[in-house]
């Protein structure tokens, strides 16, 4: 978008804002007196977002499935997130919402713009937004509201920490926000905000001795939240609070610490499934689960929730909750353990699915279930069209604000897509998906198509993708990813392995023809590969924690 085309967008904008507040005072009798404060009116927006969090970590989420479902690392392995769970339980609770792309700056990238990956053009970690997309933050800064925004951005290239990046997007106290890493401990200094954990050569580190409950990374950036919305609690405001855990590195202060210490967590069952239930793009990285790990991960979650309560209190203590829009959300999900693997980066449920819950005073009703899919994509239009203004121009997600009362909007279809990070053909990265809320299409260069019957193999072990009863779901998903990828511009479509696919999928009959595929790569490449992967192997954890 251009700078004309971005100023005839924002006079629509303004000028549809100023309609609809004409035609509410008109309606109420409104005089003169109502306009001039029709800014106390408008809701505040406040976004609490986490960094690569299972859902079935959080208590709202659980009550929602079977027991074998909520508490797969054992009968005793929860942990209680009561704050969290007030936020679905006065408001909403979405199912399935994914991430577009599950790995943390492509999932940004699409939240904060409602564009996919591919059109930001952040299709991988590290890689800068385009100056010419338009934030929801945006919409709201020129609509009259305060903005500002706290924590993790990872939408700047590979700035570490980079504090307060030049390019605001739409928040303009940015002071405390940061382009990239896990820090553990956060402090103010005369010269700024910095990272308090150094070694001996003075460089910021990810060490968490000596944290406490006001510069452990969690409960500084939640005070800061709290700053802000003190700040502006006579204006209208959307803020952005952007925790980096309970992505690793897994470490939290005391008490959390030691707080899960007696808990024995088990090995969930997808860890240990036969070959024959491992796609090729999603390998086996993992043989048994660490205990440490896991308790030192329910801590941060621990941590997590009691600040989001510190913060829902003072909304409460300000008298801004009936006015205020709270969501919690994260980027991307962490396998911990399941089908074999950590982190994220596949489209399995416990990566690719986010928690999202969202409370809104009036206007969702309480204990409110969301169960059609939805994408981090389809966050910007909704959440604007939400509290009454337009989307951008470009936008590729849709507003599903309709939904969150309890209607879907005329011609909703329950699909959502996701796409892999990787443009390689031979990398596991590079894959697209389709889901809805039973099925999930997964097509990748690698190997043949999988589809997932979510309802009757939520484990996600079985490949239906053979079975003639789901022929017509297979036809309708792969129709609707080539439409998709059309309409988007996403190369993938365009692989010849995932077209082919795609299109037998689509229009086909008779057997299955697999696609032709590249051969695994032999004699001295193939070594060379081998040897890549290995030193990628020892990298991992760094690598994972880097982010």
């Amino acid at each position: 978008m251009n700078r004309r085309e971005f100023l005839a967008w924002m006079g629509i904008a303004a000028a549809g804002l100023l309609a609809r507040r004409a035609t509410a005072e008109a309606a109420q009798g409104a005089g003169a007196a109502q306009a001039a404060g029709a800014a106390e009116d408008r809701p505040n927006l406040l976004v609490i977002h986490t960094d690569e969090h299972n859902f079935r970590t959080l208590g709202c989420y659980r009550a929602l499935m079977s027991p074998d479902q909520a508490m797969v690392w054992g009968k005793q392995a929860v942990v209680d997130t009561p704050n969290i769970d007030r936020i679905a339980k006065a408001g909403a609770i979405c199912t399935k919402f994914y991430a577009t792309t599950p790995l943390c700056s492509p999932s940004r990238s699409a939240f904060m713009t409602g564009r996919y990956p591919q059109n930001t053009p952040v299709t991988t970690n590290n890689v800068p937004m385009s100056d010419d997309v338009i934030t929801f933050a945006e919409v709201l800064r020129r609509s009259g509201y305060a903005t500002g925004y706290a924590g993790k951005w990872h939408l700047d290239g590979g700035g570490k920490p980079q504090w307060a990046p030049k390019r605001q997007f739409g928040y303009t106290d940015n002071r405390y926000m940061y382009n990239r890493g896990h820090w553990k401990q956060l402090v103010d200094t005369p010269a700024g905000p910095a990272v308090k954990a150094r070694n001996a050569n003075g460089k910021p580190t990810y060490d968490v001795h000596g944290a406490d409950a006001k510069s452990f990374t969690t409960d500084f950036l939640a005070d800061k939240t709290v700053e802000f919305i003190r700040a502006h609690k006579d204006e209208p405001f959307c803020f952005m609070v952007s925790i980096p855990d309970p992505h690793g590195p897994n470490s939290v202060r005391p008490p959390y610490d030691t707080m899960f210490d007696r808990i024995t967590f088990q090995d969930p069952r997808t860890m240990h499934k036969p070959d024959s239930a491992v796609p090729a793009w999603g390998p086996k990285e993992a043989h048994s689960l660490s205990n440490p790990l896991m308790r030192q991960y329910f801590g941060m979650v621990k941590c997590i929730d009691d600040n989001v309560g510190k913060i829902l209190d003072e909304l409460a203590k300000l008298r801004l909750a009936e006015r205020t829009i709270v969501i919690f959300t994260a980027d991307h999900g962490d396998l911990c353990g399941e089908h074999g693997r950590h982190n994220k980066g596949v489209p399995f449920e416990a990566s690719a699915k986010v928690p999202f819950v969202i409370r809104a005073p009036d206007k969702i009703k309480p204990g409110s279930i969301i169960r059609q899919a939805l994408g981090c994509v389809d966050f910007a239009p909704t959440i604007l069209g939400f509290m009454g203004l337009d989307a951008p121009p470009k936008t590729d997600g849709r507003d599903a604000s309709a939904l969150l009362t309890g209607k879907a909007p005329d011609g909703w279809k329950d699909v959502a897509f996701m796409r892999g990070a990787s443009m390689n053909r031979q990398s596991p990265g590079s894959w697209l998906a389709a889901v809805t809320q039973r099925y999930k299409l997964v097509v990748s260069p690698r190997e043949k198509p999988w589809l997932f019957d979510l309802q009757k193999d939520p484990d996600e072990v079985t490949n239906y993708f053979a079975d003639p009863a789901c022929r017509e779901t297979i036809r309708q998903l792969a129709k609707d990813l080539l439409a998709y990828g059309k309409r988007h511009d996403d190369p993938n479509v365009e692989d010849p392995c995932m077209k082919a696919d795609l299109t037998w999928a689509a229009t086909g009959t008779g057997d299955y023809v697999p696609a032709a595929r590249q051969a695994p790569q032999r004699g001295k490449a193939g070594k060379k590969a081998s040897a890549k992967k290995v030193r990628g192997k020892k990298a991992k954890a760094d690598k994972s924690s880097s982010s």
